[in-house]
């Protein structure tokens, strides 16, 4: 049985591939494309010229520890590539993502970067998403969106922290919320429901990935839209 931390190597990894000398790189969160981000750091050892923009304080970190320079959205708005994990995607390059409570600034990266890659673990890979979908949840507004999401048919969890009392809180000082909606049948629809849902910043759909690259035994398999 081949070890999971060896799949997450070489899909994080393989999207290495993808980035070429002078491109701003948007920088996703999480155990899979953390192997992404240590290979960036010896490219960038050995030459290689890029800028990252973190996705997370972890990821900021991480990027400063493997001398990655950094900057930021507002000095380089239009980004070339951004890689990140998730935690589901569907035969249709949707995913979910917010396992780590970073999915809103993961989706503003996204969603200014030209190409986005995910890189995941065949497991993650599913006919139909059926994962809890995350929300960034204004403190204020809990209350509205847990009645919003009982109407929408989800069985909405405030997300609890495991090494310390009291709930999650985001690197935008928010709550967040798990929407339990069992198997998703129509994932866009979904999407747009629970963007007009108020107190919600930002919720776990993506639905813009470019490439999926799936690490399983011995290789690499790549899924484009």
């Amino acid at each position: 049985m081949e070890n999971n931390q060896d799949l997450k190597k070489i899909a994080g990894e393989s999207a290495v591939n993808l980035v070429k000398n002078g491109m701003v790189v948007g920088l996703g969160t999480g155990s899979t494309v953390y192997w992404t981000i240590k290979k960036l750091g010896n490219l960038v050892k050995n030459g290689l010229e890029i800028l990252g923009v973190p996705t997370s304080y972890q990821t900021e970190i991480l990027a400063i520890e493997c001398e990655i320079p950094l900057t930021t959205l507002t000095e380089h708005p239009d980004l070339d590539i951004a890689i990140d994990g998730a935690d589901q995607v569907d035969s249709n390059l949707n995913a979910i993502k917010g396992g780590g409570a970073a999915h809103t600034r993961e989706k503003v990266v996204a969603c200014s970067a030209k190409k986005l890659v995910l890189v995941v673990t065949k497991e993650k890979v599913v006919p139909k998403l059926n994962h809890f979908v995350p929300l960034e949840v204004l403190p204020y507004a809990r209350p509205l969106v847990e009645k919003q999401i009982k109407k929408l048919g989800g069985n909405p969890i405030l997300r609890l922290g495991k090494s310390k009392y009291g709930p999650v809180i985001t690197d935008n000082g928010n709550l967040v919320i798990d929407a339990h909606f069992g198997i998703i049948k129509e994932v866009k629809k979904l999407d747009n429901a629970l963007s007009k849902c108020v107190g919600i910043v930002e919720h776990g759909i993506f639905t813009n990935a470019d490439e999926v690259h799936i690490g399983s035994k011995d290789r690499v398999e790549i899924i484009r839209r």
